[in-house]
């Protein structure tokens, strides 16, 4: 079936979210508003004090301020929609709507594992390679960083909404899932989904593992490197600049090779909408805080932030 026919007998979708409960939408929506307004403040506000102090402009929060404003478009993709889906009687999405959804959704989840990579070369470089850092890191390298995350992944997210816009959808048109995800919108097609399978199972997964691959290799050069170091203060100094990062990493990561690395037919809506939540709201909800919690450069950054709005 031709897009256009698609397009002219079938409006768009049903996205029943996460609960039918007609009782759980009210509070589901206060929960998600909380979280996304939490989200949106606290990201706006690492990038304001990277920016507002001069001793933070370097390549590892260079990084971090780009992180956090994927992070707010992230969300953004998805959690505005959620939330007028939860006090809406007919909670649709139009057929446009929801592959544009789908593509910046992937688009910025990429760019954010890309940046990841990054933040791990970063430390990479910093721990084993201290004095040739600034050597390395150098303004022009973070810029084709940044540019080849971003270029990869809109790539990516071009091609999987190509292959997506070809399907037919011949009966139900309600999507088990709170937003326009791959996975829920191929389990609806009648049409031949074997080619979207296999870009899942090699393209997609050589983008997302090659950063993540980036990453594994830059914490085994960090590991040799720290088990060198003599003193026990020297190697938990060394650690702790990797700590937040590497719990962001476990987070992002876990959640995303549990939903998307499976076979369609062992797909599980309720366990999945769980793990979902876990990338797409709680984990940017939760990167202000686990960078800057332990963090003294970041604390001082927001006390000067702080300083400047009061002053």
């Amino acid at each position: 079936m031709e897009i256009k026919n698609y397009t002219s007998s079938i409006s768009g979708f049903i996205l029943l979210g996460l609960s039918s409960n007609p009782q759980l939408q009210k509070p589901l929506f206060a929960i998600f508003l909380i979280m996304y307004l939490i989200t949106v403040v606290g990201n706006i506000l690492i990038i304001l004090a990277i920016h507002s102090d001069s001793r933070l402009l370097t390549p590892m929060y260079f990084f971090l301020s780009k992180l956090s404003f994927m992070d707010i478009c992230f969300t953004t993709v998805i959690v505005p929609k959620m939330l007028v889906n939860l006090l809406s009687e007919t909670k649709s999405i139009s057929y446009v709507g929801c592959l544009i959804q789908m593509y910046f959704f992937m688009a910025f989840g990429n760019t954010d594992s890309y940046l990841l990579a990054s933040m791990a070369i970063d430390r990479m470089v910093a721990i084993c390679n201290p004095f040739g850092y600034d050597v390395v890191m150098n303004p022009r390298c973070c810029f084709l960083l940044l540019l080849g995350s971003c270029t990869i992944s809109h790539l990516h997210s071009m091609l999987r909404v190509l292959l997506m816009s070809r399907l037919s959808f011949c009966s139900s048109h309600v999507i088990k899932h709170f937003f326009c995800d791959t996975q829920p919108v191929l389990k609806l097609s009648c049409s031949d989904t074997s080619s979207n399978q296999m870009v899942v199972m090699t393209e997609t997964l050589a983008v997302i593992v090659t950063p993540f691959l980036c990453i594994l290799f830059s914490y085994l050069r960090i590991i040799v490197t720290v088990l060198k170091i003599p003193s026990v203060a020297g190697k938990w100094k060394a650690f702790s600049t990797c700590g937040s990062h590497l719990t962001v990493v476990l987070m992002f990561y876990g959640s995303i090779i549990y939903v998307y690395f499976r076979p369609l037919s062992m797909y599980s809506v309720v366990k999945d909408r769980v793990a979902t939540v876990m990338y797409t709201v709680v984990t940017p909800m939760l990167n202000p805080f686990i960078y800057s919690l332990r963090n003294k450069d970041m604390k001082r950054g927001l006390r000067k932030l702080r300083d400047r709005i009061y002053s």
